[in-house]
């Protein structure tokens, strides 16, 4: 059996030359950006929004609500869920397909200037370990509470883009190493969305703590 290594990531963020004060200029440049930049303002700034309870889970639909005053378009890009994404290329072509169809039924919207312009970022992250490391369930419980929740996020949502499963690494651990099956489907099933990550944190905990039992 292999011990689980806790590990974070810290990210340092760059502007791109992407950019757009109109709907449609965000439609081209959803196109044209870097991978990095629909990974930065999804699944990396999911995680800036996991401290607050309320507020769209990307910055897509955040700009297209405050910027743009399109609340439809809004609603459409905060219910793509990026648990059902195994690449970024998949990702990006979701939002793509929203924003085309969206401008399709509304063509005056894409020309009417934006309150302010969108401009599209990318980070390069680096892994960092921690001082935790789980040889036993108990241990594994024992790091759960003891990391920060960067460390949450980096093995519970951004792994699955490492991993290209629709998986965690800590479930990909439970199944994999100490044959848990069921507390690793359980993992999986956590919705990510309707609470902070310390309450997905405590989720995490409760299934392994009644594995342990």
């Amino acid at each position: 059996m292999k011990p689980f290594y806790f590990n974070t990531s810290a990210h340092l963020l760059r502007i791109t030359r992407q950019k757009s004060s109109t709907l449609a200029e965000f439609l081209d440049a959803l196109r044209e950006c870097p991978e990095g930049s629909i990974f930065q303002h999804s699944f990396q700034t999911l995680e800036e929004h996991h401290f607050i309870r309320e507020g769209f889970s990307n910055d897509f639909a955040h700009w297209a609500l405050s910027a743009c005053n399109e609340p439809s378009l809004a609603e459409e890009l905060a219910s793509v869920d990026v648990r059902e994404f195994t690449s970024v290329a998949e990702l990006r072509e979701r939002f793509v397909q929203i924003v085309q169809t969206f401008l399709q039924r509304s063509p005056a919207a894409g020309t009417r200037i934006a309150r302010e312009t969108f401009y599209f970022c990318a980070s390069d992250s680096v892994v960092i370990p921690t001082s935790f490391m789980a040889h036993t369930l108990r241990e594994f419980a024992e790091g759960l509470r003891g990391v920060s929740v960067h460390c949450i996020h980096h093995h519970f949502i951004e792994a699955r883009l490492r991993l290209k499963l629709m998986s965690n690494d800590f479930s990909q651990w439970l199944y994999e190493d100490l044959g848990l099956t069921e507390a690793a489907r359980q993992l999986n099933r956590i919705d990510i969305y309707t609470g902070t990550l310390e309450d997905v944190r405590d989720q995490i905990i409760r299934i392994v703590e009644r594995a342990l039992i």
